[in-house]
C-alpha cells in the first residue's frame, strides 16, 4: 500500500478501497510509517483514534456498505474544528472548553463518509496570521527544504505538511485572508478556498465572521476536485481543450516586490497556457491597494476577532501570542461607524470585481509573493510584521472583495521553493475553477513545470 499512496490518486484509492483491493487499515498503516514527529505538524497525532476508524471503514465495505468517496482516506484536521473525540485549542496554550470539540457540518461530513481522522494540525493562535509561526508552540516546519527550517504557511500550519509528510491524502483548513492558499503554495500542495457561506462555518473556532471560510488542501487537483465532490455535492465539470479560454493576468499590485523566480514561474505558466490556445490579456481588480491598505490598520478581521475573544473566551486574552495581540488591537479600538463603513465598502467594491471578472473566464496571479522565509529570520518583530502582510497581501484582497481562489504549484523560485499560481473566479465558481485547475496540472506537466506526486 505505500507504493499505492505515492503513485495513486484518491480517486483510484477509492476504486481500490470499494473493489476490495486494498483496505483502509492498510491504507492507514501506510501514511502512518510516513509520520515524522520533526516536521510538527499535528498539534494532536493520534494513531489510535484512527486506526480505529480505519477498521470501521473496513467493516462497512466488507458488508457492502458505501459512505460516501472518502471513506477510509486519511484526512488531517486543522485544530480550529471541532472533532469529537480530540481536544481542540485553536493555536493557543491550553485547550477551549468542550463544547468546542463540537463537530460542524463539514467535519460531520467527512465522519459520515467513515473518513479516516488522522490528527489534528497546527494552526497560527485563533487563525490570525500568513507564516505559520506561533508563540506557543514548535512552528511545524515546511517539508520541501529538510535543511532550513522555513515557515509553513499560515493559518493552517500544520495542514499542507500533512499533506507532505505523507500522513494524510486530505487535509481540511480554514481561509479567511489566506489562511488554505498561503501553506498550500509553499508547500507545494493545491489549496481551494470555498466562497463565504458555501460551507457551514459551525463547529468552526471564528476569526472573521465576515470572511472566515472553510477549505481543503490536496496532492493535486484531481485530488481536491474528488474531495470537493464528496463534501459539497456539485460535479466538477471536464475541460478538455484550453483553445480560447480567455485568461486575465493580474495588475502590477499581486507581482510588486515578488521574491526571485516568482514572477518568471508565472510567466512559465501563463506562455505554456497561450500556446495551448488561451487568450491572455491584463485584467484589474478594483480597489486592491486600498483593501491591503484597510488590512493594515486591522480592517474588519481584527474588530471581529476582539469581539470574538472578548465575549466568548475572555479568559484566553491574557495569554495571547503578543504578535497576534498586536494585530487584534489595532482593530480593537475601531468605532462602530468605521467598522460598518468599511463593510460597505469592501461588498462595494466586491461588485465591482465580480463585474470586472465578467471579461474572463478566470484570473491569474501569483498565490504567495514571497519565498517562505527561514523562522531564524522572524525572531524580529519588524520583520515578522512586514513578511506576515506580504505572505497575506495576494489572497487576503481575494477574500475581502467576496472571491473564491484555488492554487496550484506552477515550478519552484530562486530558492528551491514552491511557487503557487492562483486562479480567481466569482462567487460559487469552485467547480470551474477546479476544472480549470485540473486542465492547467496537465498541461504543466506535459511542460515540465510541476508534476504533482501522483499520477494524474
Amino acid at each position: 500500500m505505500t507504493a499505492d499512496v505515492d503513485r495513486h490518486s484518491l480517486r483510484e484509492i477509492g476504486r481500490q478501497l470499494a473493489d476490495g483491493s486494498s483496505s483502509a487499515v492498510a491504507l492507514c498503516e501506510a501514511t502512518q510509517a510516513r509520520h515524522d514527529p520533526a516536521l510538527n505538524a499535528y498539534k494532536c497525532w493520534a494513531p489510535e483514534f484512527a486506526l480505529r476508524q480505519a477498521e470501521a471503514a473496513d467493516a462497512a465495505f466488507s458488508a457492502g456498505i458505501r459512505t460516501g468517496p472518502l471513506q477510509g482516506v486519511p484526512t488531517s484536521i486543522k485544530d480550529l474544528c471541532g472533532v469529537t473525540g480530540l481536544p481542540i485549542f485553536a493555536g493557543s496554550p491550553r485547550e477551549l472548553p468542550a463544547a468546542w470539540r463540537r463537530e460542524g457540518p463539514v467535519v460531520q461530513r467527512l465522519r459520515r463518509q467513515l473518513a479516516v481522522v488522522t490528527g489534528k494540525t497546527h494552526t497560527v493562535e485563533f487563525a490570525f496570521g500568513g507564516l505559520g509561526t506561533s508563540g506557543h508552540w514548535p512552528v511545524p516546519w515546511n517539508p520541501h527544504d529538510r535543511t532550513m527550517h522555513r515557515a509553513p504557511g499560515g493559518s493552517s500550519s500544520g495542514a499542507g505538511v500533512s499533506l507532505g509528510e505523507g500522513t494524510a491524502l486530505l487535509a481540511v483548513g480554514t481561509d479567511t485572508g489566506g489562511s488554505v492558499r498561503i501553506p498550500a503554495s509553499v508547500t507545494g500542495t493545491v489549496g481551494l478556498k470555498t466562497t463565504w457561506g458555501r460551507w457551514s462555518l459551525d463547529g468552526i473556532v471564528p476569526l472573521s465572521p465576515s470572511f472566515d471560510t472553510p477549505g481543503i488542501l490536496t496532492r493535486s487537483v484531481d485530488d481536491a476536485a474528488f474531495a470537493f465532490e464528496a463534501l459539497d455535492g456539485e460535479n466538477v465539470p471536464e475541460v478538455n481543450s484550453l483553445a480560447g479560454l480567455r485568461i486575465g493576468i493580474a495588475e502590477s499590485f499581486f507581482f510588486d516586490t515578488a521574491s526571485p523566480g516568482i514572477t518568471e514561474r508565472i510567466g512559465d505558466a501563463s506562455r505554456a497556457l497561450e500556446a495551448a490556445g488561451a487568450i491572455l490579456g491584463p485584467l484589474a481588480l478594483p480597489g486592491c491597494a486600498e483593501l491591503f491598505d484597510l488590512y493594515h490598520q486591522g480592517g474588519i478581521v481584527a474588530p471581529e476577532l476582539c469581539r470574538f475573544l472578548t465575549c466568548d473566551l475572555p479568559e484566553w486574552l491574557p495569554t495571547l501570542d503578543p504578535r497576534v495581540r498586536t494585530r487584534m488591537d489595532a482593530g480593537g479600538a475601531l468605532p462602530a461607524w468605521e467598522y460598518l463603513q468599511r463593510k460597505a465598502r469592501y461588498a462595494a467594491l466586491g461588485a465591482g470585481a465580480v463585474d470586472a471578472l465578467g471579461a474572463v473566464d478566470v484570473l491569474l496571479a501569483p498565490t504567495t509573493p514571497i519565498t517562505p522565509p527561514p523562522i531564524a529570520e522572524l525572531a524580529d518583530d519588524a520583520t515578522y510584521g512586514r513578511l506576515n502582510m506580504l505572505a497575506l497581501r495576494n489572497t487576503c484582497v481575494v477574500s475581502f472583495l467576496g472571491l473564491c481562489a484555488l492554487t496550484l504549484p506552477a515550478g519552484f523560485d530562486a530558492a528551491g521553493m514552491p511557487v503557487g499560481l492562483q486562479l480567481i473566479g466569482p462567487p460559487r465558481s469552485e467547480a470551474r475553477l477546479l476544472a480549470l485547475g485540473q486542465a492547467f496540472e496537465r498541461l504543466f506537466a506535459a511542460h515540465d513545470i510541476w508534476h504533482p506526486p501522483i499520477a494524474i
